[in-house]
């Protein structure tokens, strides 16, 4: 059985093992989903921008994709306290293919966890302005939750200790998910603030969602597609370099 399938498989037993944590993780979106949502609509209503919860939906899908998908890089740091990791490293595959397995397992968490999300908005009010996008959508999500957790891992193979992953996260996820145009427009930005978003991957993501789901795009699908996915390829090399310097 092919190493990566193995790697793949224990990250998504683990994850359906942890049902308490599971509801736990759905506690921050729905949070900026309920209180921005319905909290700044009217605004948004006045401004005449439409729906907040319509535009704000697809970011906070991005936002759940984000953070769980780095996240699952802390696993690296469990598996190097307890001895997998080490056992891992010494089987005779090769450091790749252990890279591929841990990414797509913490991706397919991301995954399953941003359509609980949108579930959760379908309930709450949100509607796609057609049924039809719901698959480009989802290309959407797949493709960021594996630009950020091969991300994850890749910082993960480099932190030597829990508290120091958590500042790293910390310092990374919170402006990747502010400055994405999750919670507000990209256009009309000034001139600093959109070379900013430029460089976030994550809103070429956001802006794939938005545009899929209700129709809004600020880039292109084309372009926003092969973005992510050269962001992908160049953060899976990357973090299968960084994996290769582990010492067993």
């Amino acid at each position: 059985m092919s190493v990566i399938y193995i790697l793949w498989l224990r990250e998504l037993k683990k994850y359906l093992r942890s049902k308490p944590q599971i509801v736990a993780s759905l506690g921050t979106p729905l949070m900026y989903l309920g209180v921005l949502g319905f909290g700044l609509g009217p605004v948004f209503r006045r401004a005449g921008e439409g729906s907040y919860l319509q535009f704000v939906a697809p970011g906070v899908i991005g936002m759940t994709v984000l953070f769980t998908a780095m996240f699952s890089g802390i696993a690296m740091l469990w598996d190097r306290q307890f001895g997998f990791l080490k056992e891992t490293l010494v089987a005779p595959v090769s450091r790749m293919q252990i890279m591929v397995g841990r990414t797509l397992g913490g991706a397919t968490v991301a995954v399953i966890q941003g359509t609980l999300i949108l579930v959760i908005c379908l309930i709450a009010g949100f509607r796609p302005h057609s049924w039809l996008a719901i698959p480009v959508a989802f290309l959407f999500v797949v493709l960021i939750a594996i630009v950020f957790a091969a991300l994850g891992t890749g910082i993960g193979s480099i932190i030597q200790d829990m508290q120091g992953f958590q500042l790293v996260m910390n310092f990374l996820v919170m402006p990747i998910f502010f400055l994405s145009g999750a919670l507000f427009p990209l256009a009309n930005l000034g001139v600093a603030m959109s070379v900013i978003t430029r460089l976030d991957p994550l809103s070429y993501g956001v802006d794939g969602l938005r545009g899929a789901l209700i129709n809004n795009w600020h880039f292109s699908l084309a372009f926003d597609v092969a973005l992510l996915a050269a962001i992908g390829a160049i953060f899976l090399s990357a973090g299968a370099y960084l994996f290769s310097r582990i010492e067993a």
